[in-house]
């Protein structure tokens, strides 16, 4: 109906027709559950069919009385809320319901009137000319509401809520590599592997029950052509509080220099705002995103640019998945040809965070091969570096997605590298995809750093600790997390017996030359002389003190592979020597048997305790 003109009818049975169908239009709006689209349809011709009658009217002397009584009725509702100090919508869904009523009925009266074909009449001018008086000024009222609603129910942003996967479970680094806390074995991640975020905290400054109201707001004024209005108020308000937003999150405009100067910490800091502005802009505030994308490029650019450390990786990361989930929105905004510019900016952009990216991976791999030592790590316990680089390395599953597609072109570069795992033909695809090789050649580097720090240590049975500590601790890394994906049950395998062996072997370097005094020289005998047996006693009973003196500063932090290698030590260390003295019980009042079995016994769990002691201060004692 709308654009068209209204014919007037002539004849009498015209009338009857219009009549007619005007008692039907009512009669079916006055049904009840209707939807809203169809209620407008019948509230639109029944105006129509009103004014037809009206004119007609018109034409026998009665003018628009009910035009123009519909019109007063309507006008006393907007006129109203004009001298009340209340906000329409404060007043509750009723009154607001009846307000937008009445404003639907002025607009609907203004369509159909100037949808009749008489232009000329005087009476029709100057309703048409008093409806739209009204209308602008509810328009003025509901622009002020829609600023009230958006200013009062704003969303007060948490600042705490503003984390990424990397600052989740942050790491220190330094060029010495300083060690992390241990992470707690139950690991919740936020991100599978296979892309799927979990409880992502969305961001929206407004309430979502009032999202219903602004609709209707924005319903109402752009069918009365007052759509500009509508968008002026809306971003108006959005844009103050996106800058009360920056404010909160402390992100402030730096150039490119700036940027570059930073240190570190503020560094990464600037990194995961940028990561959370990004997101709020785009996703959230697309209307107003013209005005602020030039800085937020120069602060992506600066990173991108900037040197490439390895402690840069997980927040590198963060920014490429973030800007690569955006450009679809990003393409769509500027999507004419006078946004082709920008849209270019943000695709050169993610190519570069992509470079820097991998090459922050390479800078990792070069830092850990390069990490060196002066003096051997105290008590052979787990390295900083181990500890460093399994922790880190632990979160890159969270990034597979995006690594493999990083490090796809390295992939056959990389594994020529890798000596392990061999799984044979029926290689899974988890272990065989591009980060995988990488984990494995990273590790295969950290391997090889940590035998060289070994050697620092002089003494052999020490180094056979340390590599055994450290080996562990990779394997139990990989165990406890889904790293078990990509390096494979084989790798864990042979790991394992790679520390077992160094367990052995640091049993053999220490124990042997201890046992010895044990031994029988003459198995045909059936005890050694008093002398030889006071002798080999002594020289026991030293060794055995040396041993304990020595080894209960050394330190195996695991519980369970600490209290393994006590009890083989004790099997054979006490096995051999009651044996010994049984074999030789005619001379063990001799005050020569400084140790019993028992006291050796339980000195053994003294061992590799991380605190130094003697046998005279030993608790076992």
């Amino acid at each position: 109906m709308d654009g068209c003109q209204s014919t007037i009818p002539t004849s009498e049975g015209d009338l009857h027709v219009v009549a007619a169908a005007h008692h039907i239009v009512k009669a079916l709006g006055a049904t009840k559950n209707l939807s809203d689209d169809l209620r407008k349809i019948l509230i639109d011709l029944d105006a129509h069919l009103s004014m037809i009658t009206s004119n007609t009217d018109s034409k026998g002397g009665r003018g628009f009385v009910n035009v123009e009584e519909r019109l007063k009725q309507a006008e006393r509702k907007i006129l109203s809320w004009e001298s009340d100090p209340r906000m329409i919508w404060d007043s509750g869904p009723r009154e607001a319901s009846k307000y937008l009523e009445a404003v639907d009925e002025i607009q609907t009266l203004v369509d159909g009137l100037q949808g009749l074909s008489v232009h000329e009449n005087r009476k029709q001018k100057e309703l048409i000319h008093h409806a739209m008086s009204v209308l602008q000024m509810a328009m003025s009222r509901l622009e002020e509401e829609l600023i009230h609603i958006l200013v009062q129910r704003r969303q007060q942003f948490d600042p705490k809520h503003m984390t990424s996967r990397s600052t989740q479970r942050d790491v220190v680094y330094d060029e010495s590599f300083v060690s992390v806390e241990d992470e707690p074995t139950e690991e919740t991640s936020s991100r599978n592997c296979s892309g799927d975020e979990i409880g992502e905290y969305i961001v929206d400054l407004i309430h979502a029950d009032v999202i219903p109201d602004i609709k209707s707001i924005a319903k109402v004024m752009f069918t009365s052509n007052y759509g500009p209005e509508f968008c002026e108020a809306f971003i108006g308000v959005r844009k103050e509080t996106l800058e009360q937003y920056f404010a909160i999150i402390d992100t402030e405009k730096l150039s490119i220099e700036d940027v570059l100067k930073l240190e570190w910490t503020s560094m990464s800091s600037k990194m995961n705002k940028w990561t959370w502005s990004m997101k709020i802009i785009v996703r959230v505030y697309l209307a107003n995103l013209k005005g602020h994308d030039s800085w937020l490029l120069e602060l992506g650019e600066a990173v991108a640019m900037g040197p490439h450390q390895p402690e840069k990786l997980l927040r590198l990361l963060d920014m490429y998945e973030t800007l690569a989930d955006l450009l679809r929105d990003i393409d769509t905004l500027f999507s004419e040809e006078a946004g082709s510019f920008v849209r270019l900016q943000f695709h050169e952009l993610l190519e570069s965070l992509g470079d820097s990216s991998i090459a922050a991976f390479e800078a990792f791999r070069v830092a850990i091969s390069s990490n060196g030592s002066l003096y051997p790590f105290p008590g052979g316990g787990v390295h900083p570096l181990n500890k460093y680089v399994m922790n880190y390395i632990r979160m890159f599953s969270e990034y597979c997605n995006t690594l493999n597609l990083l490090l796809k072109n390295q992939h056959v570069d990389v594994a020529d590298q890798v000596i392990e795992p061999d799984n044979g033909p029926n290689l899974s695809l988890s272990t065989s995809c591009p980060m995988a090789c990488h984990l494995r050649s990273i590790t295969s580097s950290l391997e090889s750093n940590l035998h060289r720090k070994s050697q620092l240590y002089k003494n052999e049975a020490l180094q056979h600790i340390f590599l055994m500590n450290n080996i562990h601790y990779m394997v139990q890394k990989v165990k406890g997390s889904e790293l078990r994906l990509f390096f494979g049950d084989e790798w864990i395998r042979k790991h394992n017996g790679k520390f077992q062996q160094h367990a052995k072997n640091y049993e053999r370097a220490t124990w042997s030359s201890v046992i010895c005094f044990l031994k029988d020289d003459n198995p045909g005998s059936s005890s050694l002389s008093k002398q030889t047996f006071k002798e080999r006693c002594k020289g026991f009973s030293i060794a055995f003190e040396e041993v304990y003196k020595t080894q209960t500063s050394w330190c195996i932090p695991d519980p369970q592979l600490r209290e393994d290698l006590r009890i083989s030590t004790s099997l054979k260390v006490v096995l051999a020597y009651r044996t010994f003295l049984g074999r030789n019980s005619a001379h063990i009042e001799n005050k020569c048997v400084k140790h019993t079995v028992e006291h050796v016994e339980k000195f053994l769990l003294d061992l590799f305790e991380g605190s130094p002691r003697s046998l005279r201060n030993s608790r076992r004692w």
